[in-house]
């Protein structure tokens, strides 16, 4: 029987690893050729025929339109029968958190429960097309940046994560975790985000960003599910949510600001926060002043239909029902107002209030309110790019571009429901979903 020595072990191992190394660098320098049918162009709106898209090292190298432009030795995929578009993005999800009847739970859960729950919600996003979010707030913080590395060193399978860590909130506010008696202790990471005035915001948002956290969530008014909140009600002051912007601009952060109540949007969007997420009581000033400053307008206008009808049937708390069934149709309204005055829009779902991959139904909703098909796509993609500051990589398919490609069956510009069935998921040049 054949054996080793020592030494002849070592050098056994060292040429495993080179081949090892080279197979992996070989795989990451594969050139792919894709035949795509239709390609949507989310930078200027209109539909090519086609055409031919080379990704080479994850991202786009070039886009062509005949077959000559294929290089040689490389792997092609026919996708000549579908309509080619980019990756999508959601601006507003909740990737470690599904369909909760009451944040009580979260105190029967502990935070490792609450990462590993979270896997097969990142996968089902990412299968759905969405192959970047930005995860705005968490009960348990710091769990989603937990999530968003793992995926990142390719431990799980999902979206690229833009995660804010927790929600900053004021005590007892809608980000807070409340019904409780007065004398029960809440664990320290589910009230990590509390603040009460300025140098308190401050110092939450200098800690968020030693953490890590890709972006910050204030919550500027109360929120729909939360106990003994009142959504309309303003609770961050305009000098709190300055701060909070101020402090966030340092470290080279924008800020969503959860805004329900009219008071609460105007000061937000004064104090120059990126986004306002939900604006259910916009009025024409905050319309106004938005387009002034150019804010984005988040508004997840489907998940009132999960609320009412599931939420409903699966014992959501009575309060947080009322709460939802008195601002559902009037945040659809002012979505159609702030849509006709040319308020810069942003595809945000709340995903996780209802089941992680379904973040597309929301199209047909914004259609149905005042966007067309074209520019219900462009807000989940080059405009949510736009937001997130990140329009150089992503939110289209062009070179230079991360090669975050997706791909349906029929036309999303004459039936935007189509991207509720995504066939082909590509994200950094690898086949996510075939």
């Amino acid at each position: 029987m054949f054996s080793l020595r020592p030494k002849q072990i070592v050098v056994a191992f060292a040429l495993l690893n080179c081949v090892l190394f080279l197979t992996s660098n070989a795989a990451s320098a594969e050139t792919l050729a894709i035949k795509a049918g239709k390609l949507i162009n989310t930078e200027n709106g209109s539909v090519e025929r086609d055409r031919i898209v080379i990704v080479q090292d994850g991202v786009f190298s070039s886009i062509g339109g005949k077959e000559t432009d294929i290089p040689k030795n490389c792997r092609i995929i026919d996708l000549s029968d579908k309509t080619v578009l980019p990756g999508l993005i959601d601006c507003h999800t909740h990737l470690t958190d599904e369909t909760s009847i009451d944040p009580i739970i979260e105190l029967q859960k502990t935070a490792a429960q609450k990462a590993f729950e979270s896997i097969p919600y990142a996968r089902r996003t990412v299968e759905a097309g969405f192959t970047t979010v930005r995860d705005v707030g968490t009960y348990r913080a710091l769990v989603d940046l937990a999530l968003r590395d793992a995926i990142a060193r390719g431990d799980v399978v999902g979206p690229r994560v833009f995660a804010a860590g927790c929600y900053v909130t004021i005590t007892g506010g809608g980000g807070a975790l409340t019904g409780f008696a007065p004398d029960i202790k809440i664990p320290f990471d589910l009230q990590f985000g509390k603040a009460d005035g300025p140098w308190q915001v401050r110092e939450r948002v200098r800690e968020l960003a030693h953490r890590g956290v890709d972006c910050i969530k204030i919550i500027a008014t109360g929120a729909v599910l939360t106990h003994g909140s009142n959504p309309g009600a303003q609770e961050f002051t305009l000098e709190e949510m300055q701060a909070a912007v101020e402090e966030a601009k340092k470290f080279g952060l924008k800020v969503a600001a959860h805004a329900h109540g009219t008071a609460g949007i105007r000061d937000a969007i004064k104090a120059g926060v990126a986004s306002i997420e939900h604006g259910t009581q916009i009025d024409d000033e905050c319309i106004a002043l938005m387009k002034e400053k150019g804010t984005y307008l988040v508004a997840d206008v489907y998940d009132d239909e999960f609320i009412q009808g599931e939420g409903k049937r699966r014992g959501m708390p009575k309060d947080f029902l009322e709460h939802d069934a008195n601002l559902g149709q009037i945040q659809r309204d002012n979505f159609a107002k702030a849509v006709k005055a040319g308020v810069k829009i942003a595809f945000g779902t709340d995903a996780g209030v209802f089941p992680h991959g379904q973040n597309a139904k929301q199209f047909a909703w914004q259609v149905r309110y005042g966007q067309t098909p074209m520019q219900a796509i462009q807000s989940a993609t080059i405009w949510a790019a736009d937001l997130l500051g990140k329009r150089a990589e992503l939110g289209s398919i062009a070179p230079g571009k991360k090669a975050d490609l997706i791909a349906v069956s029929g036309d999303p510009l004459a039936d935007v429901s189509v991207l509720e069935k995504v066939q082909f998921v590509m994200k950094d040049g690898k086949v996510v979903k075939p």
